[in-house]
């Protein structure tokens, strides 16, 4: 008769993304893996395969799971300016309550294991590419709203909005004062003007 698995595997990918989150790949063990997850080594194992297997998934499920709520996000906002200076607001305010300032966790990711790791590298190129087209479709609507005047060049704005919202929260990790940092987001969400 086949085991029963009695743990929710969502959960688990949950609990193992944070854990990676905070300590990176390389610090994170087996050990640390079932005491965290409360799983027995041999069912994590059949469940998930290795170390390196349950990390491909957690970051994946972890990918899958920003784009919705980003997306989510930005659609309770019809004003495209208001969406971006909220979803960046929420991101600062994210960061400033983390106690343990992981920062972002794709870029952690990136940093630690790419170069050297092809399939941590197409994840983090894909979700870069996700978020941008995320983004990019947002800006659409506040071209097609005449909020956005149609010659502004959205690709660049979206890959900026990008790149700022991973960078925020790898600088906050080092304690940049949050008015500055909400400083440089009004210049950048002037750019939406």
């Amino acid at each position: 008769m086949p085991r029963v698995k009695l743990f929710d595997q969502q959960e688990v990918l949950q609990k193992a993304t944070d854990l990676f989150w905070k300590q990176g790949y390389h610090a994170t063990s087996m050990q640390d893996l079932v005491t965290h997850l409360g799983i027995n080594r041999a069912s994590l194992y059949d469940t998930y395969g290795g170390k390196k297997s349950l990390f491909l998934q957690a970051i994946t499920w972890y990918k899958k799971v920003k784009h919705a709520q980003t997306r989510a996000f930005l659609q309770q906002h019809k004003s495209v300016k208001t969406g971006f200076q909220k979803l960046l607001a929420a991101a600062l305010q994210e960061c400033n309550l983390d106690k343990d300032r992981k920062g972002c966790f794709m870029v952690n990711t990136a940093t630690e294991l790419i170069p050297g790791d092809e399939d941590i590298r197409e994840i983090v190129a894909d979700n870069n590419i996700q978020f941008e087209r995320i983004f990019y479709n947002y800006l659409q609507t506040g071209v097609q709203s005449g909020e956005i005047n149609a010659g502004k060049d959205l690709k660049a704005i979206a890959s900026l909005l990008y790149t700022t919202l991973s960078g925020l929260r790898v600088v906050t990790k080092a304690g940049v004062q949050k008015k500055k940092l909400e400083l440089s987001l009004g210049t950048l969400l002037s750019l939406l003007d």
